[in-house]
């Protein structure tokens, strides 16, 4: 699994080594990976393969040492992913949205390519994207963040189509879970964020953890191409319908002028039709 020294990568790491599985984890940081394998119950569970997601040549080395060490690859989760902006999308430079694009969507679909050529094609297996709400929803700040996890849910459920029977691919949603990946989003403000989350917290990197452990198991043996959106009920809000408007000036009515009536102010495009003209929105 990428992306897997810390967070909600070493999270699910955790899950599938309690539940018998051994681990090949990747990330950046060689120390940082070192750390997690010993957290992890040492190298008879889990291999450490320091590089970039995106690198072609690190994706193939860490494919190879996997089938060496442990002689098969049944489940590959990608959970990669880089933000290295804040802000408005205008003010995005063209650069850094490459870089997301890289690592966020394109990684995923070589990581998906090498272990289907070198086992899932033949062998079968489980692919389990980790994608966010912010593909789901717009965010402020992180828009182009989020429109890459929105294609990576696409290619997701494009790859399940393509890849079936053999391989099933689903990704998880999450909101914001406490990692230090998300820090930015709610540190020194935890209460507040939390206010609009009906099971009144953030998320943890081990209600991640075990999600996708359900997509990657026999469990989920008939799922294939879904997003399991994890939010603590909060998209169940203004996610779905906009805010409530604020209540309209009311304006005294000329029929009423003098009298304790009033009336709203008319609404452009319905006062063509009370008169028996077509309003302008036809």
């Amino acid at each position: 699994m990428t992306g897997a020294s810390r967070g909600i990568g070493l999270g699910v790491a955790h899950r599938l080594v309690a539940e018998g599985a051994k681990v090949t984890i990747t990330a950046r940081k060689r120390p940082a990976l070192e750390a997690a394998v010993e957290e992890l119950g040492g190298p008879d569970h889990a291999l450490a393969v320091d590089g970039s997601a995106d690198d072609a040549g690190h994706q193939l080395d860490t494919v190879r040492r996997t089938l060496e060490t442990f002689g098969r690859v049944d489940v590959l989760v990608n959970n990669s992913g880089i933000n290295p902006a804040y802000g408005p999308m205008l003010d995005l430079d063209s650069g850094a949205a490459r870089k997301i694009l890289e690592v966020n969507l394109l990684a995923v679909l070589d990581w998906v390519r090498l272990v289907h050529r070198h086992w899932m094609a033949e062998n079968g297996g489980a692919v389990v994207n980790v994608a966010s709400l912010a593909g789901v929803r717009p965010a402020r700040g992180i828009g182009f963040y989020g429109s890459s996890k929105a294609a990576l849910m696409h290619l997701t459920s494009q790859l399940a189509l393509e890849l079936g029977p053999k391989v099933r691919v689903n990704a998880v949603a999450p909101a914001v879970v406490r990692t230090r990946f998300a820090a930015m989003l709610y540190e020194g403000r935890e209460a507040a964020v939390t206010e609009d989350y009906p099971l009144g917290r953030l998320g943890e990197p081990a209600d991640v953890a075990a999600a996708a452990a359900f997509l990657a198991s026999a469990d989920a043996a008939w799922v294939t191409g879904q997003t399991l959106i994890l939010d603590g009920g909060l998209s169940l809000g203004a996610g779905v319908l906009p805010p409530r408007p604020a209540p309209q000036a009311a304006v005294r009515s000329p029929r009423c002028r003098g009298r304790n009536a009033v009336s709203p102010r008319p609404r452009p495009g319905l006062q063509g039709r009370a008169r028996g003209r077509p309003s302008a929105g036809g």
